[in-house]
């Protein structure tokens, strides 16, 4: 695998990853998510996700889906709180059919008024959803307190009264501010040459010449713990724990990943499915997810359980993280872990998808592509000194959560 660099004279950065696959993936990552709309427009970052391709200059909504259906590929696109990814799969001669779709969308979307009344009633539909799958909804209201009073602390998918509001004006003007060249990178993995994909991108991108105007993004101040529990009359207890940790560019960055790993991973001997699950029968499920942004970060822990076992599952986290934070793993047990984690991101890293997404958000967020084979590097120089810092964060009265019941 090898990895290729290019940025236009407009200030876009692009990365071309080469494969041997016939499937190629092309996208562009926008810094621009949930935390950079205004109060009473809760919900445009994802609308604009969803309405961009519903027309532009040149193609009706139906030109825009079609384009790389027809050709057995598929256009997709998501938001987070920090970011937005709009990206392709498709056989990899069609790269330039993607190119240049993705490229209409960012320059020359208009947002028509009738296909927004037509969104609107699915984006809507979406968040009631949402809202009616309590092991998904506890996750967005967890972190509505955990960062309570910045601009991260609301849903990505917005309030009903906001999006009803929302304009074709209010699109347009959100993708002139933040869907400029400064503020995307371009990836692309496949068979491609990367000397063919850049020129193909600078013929694409190239007209995008406005620049990015000045913008202020807070670090969310912190929050007193909290301990919440709201009824909504289910069998089973849906339950959020966690706490606030530093962003992606801290040195405890690897650390963190670990201890995420080790604490809730996708394996089943991971320390709290052995502790709740297989040894005391607390949880039906248990997982841990680690978020880092720019300037924060948090990492929360999920239990699906009967209401009766909250407090002691509580408690169980309580002392393992009090206890990863005060006696130091030992070197044998560490390498254990790093061993079950370093296994698992080579194993991700076979997919294509995988790669284009890190690919992605590795150019946007810090301007380099982590090969696996850095990243498990990162990851076994970590000391049993640093897993107990990044434990620490988790540590006693630090935890805060949030159960559903």
């Amino acid at each position: 695998m090898y990895i290729h660099y290019h940025t236009l004279t407009n200030g876009l950065r692009m990365v071309h990853i080469s494969t041997a696959t016939q499937a190629a993936w092309c996208g562009l990552a926008i810094n621009a998510g949930s935390r950079d709309e205004c109060e009473g427009q809760f919900g445009l970052a994802h609308f604009v996700e969803h309405t961009i391709f519903k027309g532009t200059r040149h193609r009706r909504a139906w030109h825009i889906l079609n384009r790389m259906e027809s050709v057995g590929g598929e256009l997709n696109a998501y938001t987070t709180k920090e970011g937005t990814m709009l990206y392709s799969v498709f056989p990899h001669q069609h790269l330039g059919r993607a190119i240049d779709l993705l490229a209409d969308l960012v320059q020359w979307s208009i947002f028509p008024s009738e296909e927004l009344d037509r969104e609107r009633d699915v984006v809507l539909e979406e968040a009631a959803s949402y809202r009616d799958t309590p092991s998904d909804a506890v996750y967005d209201d967890f972190e509505d307190l955990l960062l309570a009073g910045s601009e991260l602390g609301h849903n990505i998918l917005g309030r009903k009264e906001d999006l009803e509001q929302l304009t074709s004006e209010d699109c347009m003007r959100y993708l002139k501010t933040l869907y400029v060249p400064t503020n995307m990178a371009f990836f692309s993995v496949g068979p491609e040459r990367p000397e063919r994909v850049f020129r193909m991108a600078e013929k694409a991108f190239a007209a995008m010449s406005h620049e990015m105007e000045p913008r202020r993004r807070h670090v969310p101040a912190m929050t007193e713990p909290f301990r919440r529990t709201i009824p909504i009359g289910t069998h089973q207890a849906h339950t959020i724990v966690g706490a606030r940790v530093p962003d992606m560019n801290h040195p405890l960055r690897p650390a963190l990943m670990l201890l995420n790993n080790i604490l809730g991973g996708p394996g089943m001997n991971s320390l709290l499915n052995v502790e709740l699950r297989e040894r005391r029968g607390y949880v039906y499920t248990v997982e841990s997810t680690l978020t880092l942004l720019s300037d924060c970060g948090w990492l929360e822990i999920y239990l699906g359980c009967d209401p009766d076992d909250v407090r002691s599952s509580l408690r169980v986290i309580e002392r393992i993280t009090g206890r990863l934070s005060q006696n130091l793993l030992s070197e044998h047990r560490l390498d254990a872990y790093k061993k079950q984690y370093c296994g698992q991101l080579v194993v991700a890293s076979d997919s294509t998808e995988f790669l284009a997404m890190n690919a992605g958000r590795g150019l946007l967020y810090r301007g380099e592509v982590a090969t696996v084979e850095q990243t498990i590097e990162r990851i076994r120089a970590v000391t049993p000194d640093e897993v107990a810092q990044a434990a620490d964060f988790l540590a006693g009265d630090k935890l805060s959560s949030l159960t559903f019941q």
